[in-house]
């Protein structure tokens, strides 16, 4: 059996509260391979911070913790932050909300891709050039020698989500964390700029770790799907299967999704009730 490529065990992630500290992510444990792996849940339940702590962007006065965190053979738990910072990027992405405003508002959209190809690899001048315009092509952007030239002020949000992903990927990753990479555009780039996703994952032979509130979105892109519900997850299913999950948490988010051709009076309310202690 292939070892995964990702293996988190009894990740914990907590912040300082008056009333003493506070779990925001309690006991995550999950394994990833070469897959499309989605995490859905509500607002605040810990899916944004399970996605910062793999990468352990988790700072102080916030904890992090886990008996075991394996990427490719290495021990994320004992890497010195050197050695993280030279993992970041070069071999695991991600791609903030709201990526656009991640862009460095000084800096033209060729510098800023470059940079993120240069902190990596060594190459001359004319060759990061040259990956520059190739990754834009990539991400269909139309005109890449007139876009390197733009700051991001310039460009649409759609190009700005575009150019965002092309600095993630231009290192050639291992794994891409997309972090509701979409939240901030309508439906039809949301789709525009998921399947890029999906393709440059498939093509590339990445894995992925899809986090958003969308349930639908995410059964459509992953291959697999964690429920989390106040820092636990509460269900792991195929995403073929999402919409024959048992757990009431989960059900109850299916049943708040509205319909297009809706007939109900009223969308039903998440009774909390029913997985108390979970």
């Amino acid at each position: 059996m292939t070892a995964p490529l990702l293996s988190v065990e009894n990740l914990r992630v907590s912040f300082p509260t008056p009333a003493g500290r506070a779990d925001v992510v309690k006991g995550l444990s999950f394994d990833l391979g070469r897959e499309r792996l989605g995490i859905v849940g509500e607002s605040g339940s810990g899916k944004s911070m399970t996605g910062r702590a793999i990468l352990r962007l988790i700072r102080r006065p916030g904890h992090q913790s886990a008996d075991r965190m394996m990427f490719d053979g290495l021990d994320l738990t004992t890497l010195s932050e050197r050695e993280m910072r030279k993992l970041r990027g070069a071999r695991i992405s991600m791609i903030m909300q709201d990526p656009k405003f991640s862009l460095n508002p000084v800096m033209t959209v060729g510098d800023q891709i470059a940079e993120a190809l240069r902190t990596h690899e060594r190459l001359a001048r004319k060759d990061v050039g040259a990956r520059v315009i190739e990754m834009l092509h990539s991400v269909r952007i139309n005109e890449p020698e007139r876009v390197v030239r733009l700051f991001p002020h310039e460009v649409s949000g759609g190009m700005g989500q575009r150019i965002m992903i092309a600095m993630m990927l231009i290192p050639q990753p291992d794994l891409l964390i997309a972090d509701e990479p979409t939240s901030a555009l309508d439906v039809s780039v949301q789709a525009q700029v998921l399947d890029l996703i999906d393709e440059l994952v498939r093509n590339k032979g990445m894995a992925l770790i899809l986090i958003s509130h969308d349930l639908n979105l995410v059964a459509r892109y992953c291959d697999r799907i964690l429920v989390m519900h106040s820092g636990k997850v509460v269900e792991s299913c195929a995403a073929k299967d999402l919409h024959e999950a048992t757990h009431p948490y989960t059900r109850g988010l299916l049943a708040a999704v509205p319909r297009m051709e809706e007939t109900r009076d009223e969308l039903p309310v998440l009774d909390r009730s029913a997985w108390s202690g979970t």
